[in-house]
């Protein structure tokens, strides 16, 4: 076996691992239950929802030029434990000053490893001199990270019944101090553009990485492309994802029956991350018909008002979580400046501003016309982009104009 091979595949036994265990949290399906049952109003829950948005939001691109000014794999190391801390102050005085905090921690938690973790993956392959392998290598890690948000569900209940809230948060800490020990075990060989030293000597300070990743962003036509392409793609759908039990729920089916139609979407998502190395193979033409498909599926699911219509649903969701790792693989696939984690930070942010934006409109749609409207316009953002990309594809394939001969009074005399 090469040593490409051997340090590809450590490198990613590590990261699914990560994924996994930073998804294994058994408090995601109960913690909005833990709130309510600390006495909290719909109004502070959601105002707590806010505050986790905004942190997210304001320390993304900080963060990521942090990662870019010093060793990623520390970043990545301490962005679970910011995590863990939060967890451990709703499991120890549940309340709503800790629940404001815990959520500014878990905030600070992903902005940390946002724009890192796809910086350090990507130019630890470039490193083994195998780029190509990103996507494919990005893909399972979502998938690993989907499978560890299933294990959270299958086992939130059991432990909730054994220990109540206690076990469940204590176990949620546990899975975040875990990842924090496998993230110390990411390889790193990043180089310093300045000093050709190994990551964390002599780097590039936070400041100047900050204004190298906005240059590029600003300055590089095909780098704010990818950028604006991962937002739109992943934020429409990933907003989406919350509000599948309300549609669930309205095609009639008993309660008890609504985590069944949300598993279908979500092995529908796995399939998506798995489908990645075959979607490589994509160009732009293909990646729109990839988009347009799925949007005409999510419509179609959801305007069928019916369990059936979650077969629709999670073709969709397999082809977006798919579009999702292409178009990030696209972006690194751009990158050439030393501020990967800060580029990749401002499409983070990107996205996130988008997701709120989806969550208004989403409302004001679904409070007019219910839910399964506001699903079927959701689609209309990824038509868009996929008219887009096709008349790209075209203009580009539009040979230029031969040069015509100047006039007779500009020719030379022969």
């Amino acid at each position: 076996m090469s040593l490409t091979s051997t340090g590809a595949r450590r490198l990613a036994a590590t990261l699914y691992a990560y994924a996994f265990l930073t998804d294994l949290i058994l408090l995601y399906p109960v913690y909005v239950l833990l709130f309510a049952d600390t006495g909290l109003s719909v109004g502070q829950i959601s105002s707590l929802f806010v505050i986790w948005s905004v942190a997210g939001i304001v320390l993304e691109v900080p963060s990521g030029a942090w990662a870019d000014a010093t060793s990623r794999r520390r970043l990545l190391c301490l962005a679970p434990l910011c995590t863990a801390a939060g967890f451990a102050l709703w499991t120890l005085v549940p309340s709503y000053p800790a629940f404001a905090v815990g959520f500014v921690l878990w905030g600070a938690g992903g902005a940390l490893a946002s724009g890192a973790l796809e910086a350090l993956v990507f130019d630890e392959l470039d490193h083994l001199g195998a780029p190509a392998r990103y996507a494919r290598t990005i893909g399972r890690a979502r998938t690993a990270g989907t499978i560890g948000v299933l294990g959270s569900i299958l086992l939130a209940g059991p432990v909730l019944g054994l220990g109540g809230y206690p076990a469940v948060g204590a176990a949620s800490v546990a899975a975040c101090l875990l990842a924090a020990a496998v993230a110390a075990r990411f390889p790193e060989h990043r180089r310093s553009a300045a000093a050709g030293q190994p990551a964390g000597a002599a780097e590039p300070g936070w400041g100047p990485g900050l204004r190298a990743g906005i240059v590029e962003v600003r300055g590089d036509r095909t780098v704010r492309a990818a950028v604006l392409l991962v937002a739109v793609v992943t934020a429409v759908w990933g907003a989406l994802e919350e509000y599948t039990p309300l549609l669930a729920r309205d095609t009639g089916v008993a309660l008890t029956t609504v985590p069944l139609l949300l598993l279908i979407v979500t092995l529908g998502q796995i399939a998506g991350g798995l489908l990645a190395p075959a979607g490589q193979r994509l160009r732009a033409p293909g990646h729109a018909l990839l988009l347009a498909g799925s949007a005409l599926a999510l419509a179609g699911g959801a305007l069928l008002r019916r369990p059936s219509g979650f077969l629709l649903l999670a073709l969709a969701f397999c082809g977006f979580q798919l579009a999702s790792v292409l178009a990030d693989a696209r972006l690194q696939a751009r990158i050439s400046g030393p501020s990967r984690a800060t580029v990749t930070s401002l499409a983070g942010m990107a996205t996130d501003l988008t997701t709120i934006t989806v969550y208004a409109g989403f409302g004001l749609i679904a409070t007019g016309a219910g839910n399964a409207v506001a699903f079927a316009v959701a689609a209309v953002p990824y038509l868009l982009v996929a008219a887009i990309l096709v008349i790209r594809a075209a203009g580009d394939r539009i040979p230029p104009e031969p040069a015509t001969d100047p006039p007779p009074s500009v020719r030379s005399d022969a």
